[in-house]
C-alpha cells in the first residue's frame, strides 16, 4: 500500500504499530543485559512477544484482504503469548517460583494450545471473529469480534492483573513509592479503554490495541524506571533501610525505611550523598563502618554494608543497606568499656598495694631502728602509723570493690531531680573547707546513688586540687563542674581519668577516674576543658535529660 495521501488516522495507526514494534526490538538490548536470567527470559519473551503482535497488527493495517486475515490471525495467537511472557516475567522478577512449576506450566501450554485450535478454525466456525472489507476511513478489513474473543480477553485481563497484583505486592513489602508502578499499569490500561471504544463506536478500530500498551510498559521498565525496578527487585526479602548510588556516589533510589532513617532524603535524587548524609559518607571510609545516630530514646547504631550491583557486567552504582545492630552494639561498647575499667582497677590497686608496702616496710624499719636504740615510743608511733595505713589500704580495696559494683551495667534508671542529689553529694563529700555553688533545674535520667557518688567524687577532686568553690551548671544536655583550684597546665587532659595518675594527689588520684566510669554507667561522655585555666572545668555530655532539651 502507498503510505503517501493515506488519511491521517490510517498513518497514525500504521505510526503507532511501527514504533511499538521497533520500540521492542530496541528494548531487547537492555533486556538481555538483566542479571537474573529468569527475570531476562520474561522480558525477552515479553519483547519479542509484544514486538511480533504489533508487527503482525502492523501487516494487518497495511495489507487488507487474504493476506490481512492471515496477520490478524497471526496477531491473536502471539497476542495471548504475551500473556504467558507476562506472567514469566512477573513470577520470576517478584521471586516467585510459579513460573518453574511444571503442573502450571503444563495447564498454561494446555490452555493456550487448546484456545489456538479455536482460532486457527476461526474462518470454519467464525465464533471468534468475522472480517468486512470497509473502505472508510481507509481501506482495511473491519473486524466484529465474537464470543470466544471475549470471554479469553477476560481471562487474558484477569492473568494480567494478577500479574500486577504480584508487582504491587513486591513494592510494598520493598518500601518503595508504587508511583512508577502506578504510572506504568495506567499506561497499560489505556489500550483497554482504546478497545471498548472502537467496540463501541466508529471513532477508532475494533483491533486489539493492547501490544501498544505492553510496549510502553516493557520500555518503562527498561529505559524511565529501570533503577526503581532494579531496586526494588535486588532488595527484595530485605527489611533494612536501602540507598541506592550510582557509580558517581549520587544518590538514585532508596525505600521508605530509609526515607523514615535520613528525612534528608526526600528529595534529593541526584544529589551527592557527602552533601546529603555527610555522617554516612563519613562511615563509609572507616573500617567498622558503624554508623551512630542519636535519637530521643537514646543512642542507635547501624551496620552500613556497602555493596555493588551490575548490569550485565558492568557495575553500575552501591547499595547501602543499614542494619540495626544498636543492642549488640551497645553490649560490645559496654563490655569494652567494662574491660577498660577492670584494667583501671588493677592499675589502681597495684598503685596503692606498693604506696602502701613502700610505706609499711619504712615504718616497720623505722620502729626496728626506734627499739635498737631503746626508743619505745618511737616504735609504737611508727607501728600505729602501720596499722591505719594497712588500714587505709582495706579502705581503698573496699572503694574499688564498691565502685566495681556500681560499675556494671545499670537495669534501672528514673527521672532523678538534680539539685536534690547534688546537695545529698556535696553533705557526703570530705570538702575541708570547700564551698559550692549550684542552682541546678530539671532531672536527668539516671541510677541515684550512682549520680550523687559521681557529684561526690567531683566535689572530693575540688577539695584536693586547692580549689575554695566548686561550681555545679547545666546546659542542654550537659552536666558542668567548675573549681578553682590548680589548672592542668601542661598535664595531659587524659592523665586525669588514669587509674593510679594520682591527680591532683594520690590520695584524691582515683576521684576523676571514678567519676567518668560511673558517667559512662549511663551512657554519658567526660571530658576535661583544656582551654580552661582558672581551675579545673570537667564536662559531662550526652546527658539523657527528662523532657524536651532547653537551653
Amino acid at each position: 500500500m502507498n503510505l503517501l495521501g493515506s488519511p491521517p488516522a490510517f498513518l497514525a495507526y500504521v505510526a503507532a504499530y511501527g514504533l511499538a514494534a521497533v520500540g521492542c526490538g530496541v528494548g531487547l538490548y537492555r533486556a538481555t543485559r538483566m542479571e537474573d536470567p529468569d527475570t531476562r527470559r520474561g522480558m525477552v519473551g515479553l519483547l519479542l512477544c509484544s514486538g511480533g503482535w504489533a508487527a503482525l497488527e502492523l501487516g494487518f493495517l497495511i495489507t487488507p484482504g487474504t493476506l490481512g486475515y492471515a496477520f490478524y490471525l497471526g496477531s491473536l495467537i502471539v497476542g495471548l503469548a504475551t500473556v504467558g511472557a507476562w506472567l514469566y516475567f512477573c513470577s520470576a522478577y517478584t521471586g516467585r517460583a510459579f513460573h518453574r512449576n511444571r503442573l502450571y506450566r503444563a495447564v498454561a501450554v494446555g490452555t493456550y494450545l487448546g484456545i489456538v485450535m479455536i482460532k486457527l478454525t476461526n474462518p470454519f466456525h467464525g465464533l471468534y471473529f468475522a472480517t468486512q472489507f470497509i473502505a472508510d476511513p481507509f481501506p482495511h478489513l473491519a473486524i466484529t469480534h465474537g464470543v470466544f474473543h471475549w470471554v479469553v480477553t477476560g481471562l487474558s485481563y484477569a492473568l494480567v492483573t494478577v500479574g500486577f497484583f504480584m508487582l504491587f505486592e513486591l513494592f510494598l513489602e520493598a518500601d518503595y513509592d508504587t508511583r512508577p508502578l502506578g504510572v506504568l499499569v495506567g499506561i497499560t490500561a489505556v489500550p483497554a479503554v482504546l478497545d471498548i471504544v472502537g467496540y463501541v463506536s466508529e471513532i477508532l478500530l475494533d483491533i486489539n490495541h493492547e501490544p501498544l500498551g505492553v510496549a510502553l510498559f516493557a520500555f518503562g521498565v527498561l529505559y524511565v524506571y529501570d533503577e526503581a525496578f532494579l531496586a526494588v527487585q535486588l532488595t527484595d526479602g530485605v527489611d533494612e533501610a536501602v540507598v541506592y548510588l550510582d557509580d558517581g556516589h549520587h544518590i538514585k533510589e532508596s525505600n521508605g525505611k530509609a526515607q523514615r532513617l535520613f528525612p534528608a532524603l526526600a528529595g534529593s535524587r541526584g544529589q551527592q550523598l557527602e552533601t546529603v548524609l555527610p555522617a554516612v559518607s563519613e562511615v563509609l571510609q572507616t573500617d567498622e563502618q558503624i554508623l551512630e545516630r542519636n535519637r530521643d530514646d537514646g543512642t542507635e547504631y547501624y551496620l552500613v554494608s556497602n555493596t555493588s550491583f551490575s548490569l550485565g557486567q558492568v557495575d553500575i552504582g552501591r547499595m547501602l543497606v543499614f542494619t540495626d545492630v544498636t543492642e549488640s552494639e551497645r553490649r560490645r561498647r559496654e563490655l569494652d568499656r567494662q574491660n577498660e575499667q577492670l584494667e583501671g582497677f588493677a592499675t589502681a590497686i597495684r598503685h596503692e598495694l606498693l604506696n602502701t608496702l613502700q610505706i609499711i616496710t619504712g615504718r616497720v624499719s623505722a620502729a626496728g631502728d626506734a627499739l635498737d636504740r631503746g626508743n619505745v615510743d618511737l616504735a609504737k608511733e611508727s607501728l600505729q602509723s602501720t596499722s591505719e595505713t594497712a588500714d587505709r589500704m582495706s579502705e581503698i580495696v573496699d572503694g574499688l570493690a564498691t565502685l566495681a559494683r556500681h560499675g556494671q551495667t545499670i537495669d534501672e534508671t528514673m527521672p532523678v531531680d538534680l539539685q536534690p542529689v547534688i546537695e545529698g553529694a556535696w553533705d557526703r563529700a570530705d570538702t575541708d573547707g570547700l564551698t559550692m555553688a549550684a542552682d541546678v533545674k530539671g532531672q536527668v535520667i539516671a541510677d541515684p546513688t550512682r549520680l550523687r557518688d559521681l557529684f561526690e567524687s567531683g566535689f572530693t577532686f575540688a577539695a584536693h586540687n586547692d580549689a575554695s568553690t566548686v561550681a555545679v551548671s547545666r546546659e542542654a544536655d550537659e552536666i558542668v563542674i567548675t573549681d578553682d583550684g590548680t589548672p592542668p597546665g601542661e598535664t595531659a587532659a587524659e592523665a586525669f581519668f588514669e587509674y593510679g595518675g594520682a591527680m591532683p594527689d594520690a590520695e584524691a588520684g582515683m576521684t576523676l577516674p571514678n567519676l567518668r566510669m560511673l558517667a559512662r554507667t549511663h551512657g554519658w561522655d567526660v571530658m576535661l576543658d583544656t582551654e580552661y585555666q582558672d581551675g579545673v572545668r570537667i564536662i559531662i555530655s550526652n546527658v539523657t535529660v527528662a523532657g524536651p532539651l532547653e537551653n
